[in-house]
């Protein structure tokens, strides 16, 4: 059975500072240049067609053999079309709910109405994603926090070359940058959470489609 590598979380969750983190230790990654960086990433976003593969990975036409030795991103949403024939090692990335909220706000321009609503869903996938990464037998992954690969960099790049063994700790400490940290929020994620409902996927993919993944 092939493995395939990628990179996943919510979006604004830290995955392409995960990417650049892999690509200063020489690991192989995959991209391309169709997402152009921006005041969002300014170092890049790191994904395959500008991050629009979702959709074939609903319609299983993803071809996962191109890049059965890279690393790929692919956001949490995508992860639940994820074929059952193929192993996967994932490194997902978790991040402060209501950062990941704040920083939505601002790439989205207000064009996404930022409430409870919103962010009860993306819990409920965040949630439900980590499911499917726990029971699924043919998943290896380990979960980085964002929050402390900022504030606990060495510790939280020591788990990681655990589960990567190739990670260089001394070339990754040169991409962190607290000064790309702008949305930092002191306030706990909140434990209320429900099963991911036909409604929540209706306002996951809306705001996949205003931040250019749909």
């Amino acid at each position: 059975m092939k493995t395939n590598y990628m990179v996943s979380g919510l979006e604004r969750s830290g995955t392409s500072l995960m990417m650049q983190i892999l690509n200063a230790s020489d690991i192989p990654i995959a991209y391309d240049n169709i997402r152009k960086p921006d005041e969002h990433n300014p170092r890049g976003y790191f994904e395959l067609e500008g991050g629009k593969i979702i959709r074939k990975l609903e319609e299983s036409s993803f071809d996962f053999n191109k890049y059965t030795d890279k690393y790929i991103k692919i956001t949490s949403y995508g992860l639940h079309f994820l074929p059952k024939n193929r192993k996967f090692r994932i490194i997902y990335m978790n991040r402060n709910l209501y950062e990941i909220i704040e920083s939505t706000k601002r790439m989205s321009k207000l064009k996404i109405p930022v409430d409870k609503v919103l962010l009860d869903s993306i819990k409920s996938l965040n949630s439900e994603t980590i499911q499917i990464l726990d029971k699924n037998k043919n998943i290896d992954y380990i979960i980085i926090s964002y929050n402390q690969l900022i504030d606990n960099p060495d510790t939280e790049l020591v788990r990681l070359k655990k589960f990567e063994p190739r990670i260089n700790i001394e070339k990754s400490m040169k991409v962190i940058s607290k000064d790309l940290y702008r949305c930092r929020h002191n306030k706990k994620d909140y434990n209320s959470v429900s099963k991911l409902s036909d409604k929540d996927i209706e306002i996951i993919k809306e705001r996949l489609r205003k931040l250019g993944y749909l």
